[in-house]
């Protein structure tokens, strides 16, 4: 049995030098960008660590065996029949997102994106070489969220060859229903256009919620149209381990995939790879226990807003460890994160990064022990006061 995860004390990840303990001084706490603070699963560190101690650091040539362990994992996770020769590894999702659009898509061709959304989504499709199309998520009655597929639908009738889908999706956590996913891949085909579904946060995704449906397990057509890319960076926190799955179920995005240069997979880092295949092999136990410690978190998050901030509205995560936050009743702004920055010397994610629809709202990291996340909301606090709100 893998034991749970073990969340440091802030003097010791001060000592890190990820981007996340590197991009502010000292006296912020950094809960902004997407990295845990837990502990390596066990299984996975000592995978590396063999990689290193037999000097085995050499380049990266194929899967190896990440496609039979991504088979295994998305079997017992979700369900999915994944055929192992269906996985192919490149650096990190970023890549799979661009190199899939290169090949599915002309210059100049227009992609459909539905902020807010996760902020690189806005510089990938420009780096394919494509021009963004923008459907923002509908937010209905009680904070539900969905997907526009009536305006998916106008952009794809008007020219969009690829739609670049959040599932689940950031920064809201939001797991997308199987009857969503199958009305996307059917707009998809009747206008000849490409889904590539980003679910690196699909490991993640809470215990009580219904069961993640991966895009190309939804239906035969998502099969046709899709593309799906896959990691265990988020769930695992190994981002800067670099590696990540291409997977494909047809015939068709075979084809397309088969063009892209070999160089997309030989960037692939072997120690990636190695603990790639740990994780999804050897897992399950620490990642649903951190599951569990991510879901506690929300919960203490949402009683210290409802006790000290009861103004700030909660987008619940039904997926990761992102919390969305609707801070525009505490009158900071269109970038709240700036005046908590400036005044609170917290470091949250820049609503407006996510687009325009995040004006007034901030992302929260709750990937952390549970005194930073009651830090957080103190330091938050502490910015209302200094200002005078």
């Amino acid at each position: 049995m893998t034991s749970g995860p073990v969340a440091p004390e802030l003097p010791e990840l001060r000592r890190r030098t990820s981007a996340k303990w590197r991009s502010y001084p000292d006296d912020v706490l950094p809960m902004f960008v997407a990295e845990m603070d837990f502990a390596l699963a066990p299984v996975v560190a000592d995978a590396m660590i063999a990689q290193v101690r037999t000097s085995d650091v050499g380049y990266c040539n194929g899967p190896g065996d990440v496609g039979e362990a991504f088979r295994g994992f998305a079997d017992r996770h979700w369900g999915w029949a994944v055929d192992p020769l269906d996985v192919r590894l490149t650096t990190d999702v970023s890549v799979v997102i661009v190199e899939a659009l290169r090949v599915a898509i002309e210059p100049g061709d227009p992609v459909i994106i539905t902020p807010p959304v996760y902020p690189p989504f806005f510089e990938l499709i420009p780096e394919a070489g494509g021009r963004l199309v923008e459907v923002p998520l509908q937010l209905h009655e009680w904070n539900r969220w969905s997907l526009d597929l009536t305006g998916i639908e106008d952009a794809l009738r008007a020219g969009a060859r690829a739609v670049l889908l959040c599932h689940p999706h950031n920064p809201l956590g939001l797991v997308h229903p199987r009857e969503d996913l199958v009305a996307l891949a059917e707009l998809a085909a009747a206008h000849d256009a490409v889904v590539v579904s980003d679910e690196i946060h699909a490991p993640l995704v809470h215990h009580f919620e219904p069961t993640f449906v991966p895009f190309l397990s939804a239906s035969d057509t998502a099969r046709e149209v899709g593309i799906a890319a896959h990691s265990a960076s988020k769930g695992f926190n190994i981002a800067g381990a670099k590696c990540a799955l291409t997977v494909t179920a047809s015939d068709r995005m075979r084809a397309l995939v088969d063009r892209q240069p070999g160089e997309v997979g030989f960037r692939t880092s072997i120690l990636g790879r190695a603990a790639t295949e740990a994780a999804f092999t050897g897992g399950d136990d620490w990642l649903f226990s951190t599951v569990d410690r991510i879901v506690e978190n929300v919960d203490i998050l949402g009683q210290l807003l409802d006790e000290e901030l009861p103004e700030v509205v909660l987008h619940r995560p039904t997926a990761s460890y992102l919390a969305w936050l609707d801070l525009r009743a505490l009158g900071l702004g269109d970038d709240p994160a700036a005046a908590i920055l400036d005044h609170g010397r917290l470091a949250l994610h820049s609503g407006p990064a996510f687009g325009s629809q995040g004006r007034g709202f901030a992302r929260m990291n709750v990937g952390c022990a549970p005194g930073i996340v009651e830090q957080g909301v103190q330091r938050i606090v502490d910015t209302v006061r200094a200002i005078g709100r």
